[in-house]
């Protein structure tokens, strides 16, 4: 049975505009694409200069929280499931789950937790954390908006001086937003979980049906 991953689950979590509905429009179109991956059996990856970044300076991004916050996190490598959800945070310190945001530059820092937890609302991030405190099962979350320098191959033709950030003290360089657990929201995750698994059922059913 089909499990959604912590990174993803916002993309189900949208309110229909019909009360009469659990999944948006959004939410069905994103679960009959992984119907189609999961009957073609093929993966669609998406790449772009920002996540890349992401994944390039992930490190530098958790050694900055570090110093920032005289601790010595680790990158967490386990990755958990239940009989809904699958994860695997950026790092789990025993009691708080953290994830990492590395920010394309200056200009979308959010240099604010006002800021940073309106665009961590409109990226879903919060779904994403309140997934890991269900696996994790902690009720405290925070997410670490950091600016690192960009590297130089994604950097091209723009300003240098929103990419490179060594001279700034890293105390401007980290935002943080905490989310602590709502049981209440996660009876939400799983009521949208099961309609979004009886969706996923009925257009793999369609797409044999439709080529038999």
């Amino acid at each position: 049975m089909i499990k959604f991953r912590a990174s993803s689950l916002s993309k189900i979590m949208t309110e229909p505009k019909s009360k009469s509905e659990v999944l948006s429009v959004g939410a069905k179109t994103y679960i009959e694409d992984l119907a189609k991956e999961f009957v073609y059996g093929f993966k669609e990856t998406f790449s772009s200069k920002y996540t890349d970044k992401g994944n390039i300076v992930e490190q530098a991004s958790i050694d900055l929280r570090n110093d920032v916050f005289f601790t010595d996190y680790q990158k967490n490598t386990e990755r958990r499931e239940d009989d809904f959800l699958t994860g695997e945070c950026d790092i789990f310190t025993g009691s708080r789950i953290i994830d990492i945001k590395s920010s394309w530059s200056l200009a979308t820092f959010p240099a604010t937790v006002e800021r940073a937890t309106a665009d961590a609302t409109k990226a879903g991030y919060d779904w994403q954390l309140r997934a890991y405190m269900r696996l994790w099962n902690v009720d405290e979350s925070e997410i670490n908006y950091c600016m690192v320098n960009t590297p130089d191959e994604l950097v091209g033709y723009e300003d240098a001086n929103l990419h490179y950030v060594d001279h700034i003290d890293p105390a401007l360089r980290v935002t943080r937003v905490v989310i602590k657990r709502s049981l209440d929201l996660e009876d939400k995750i799983i009521e949208k979980v099961t309609a979004a698994r009886e969706y996923f059922n009925t257009i793999t059913q369609m797409i044999a049906s439709d080529h038999a």
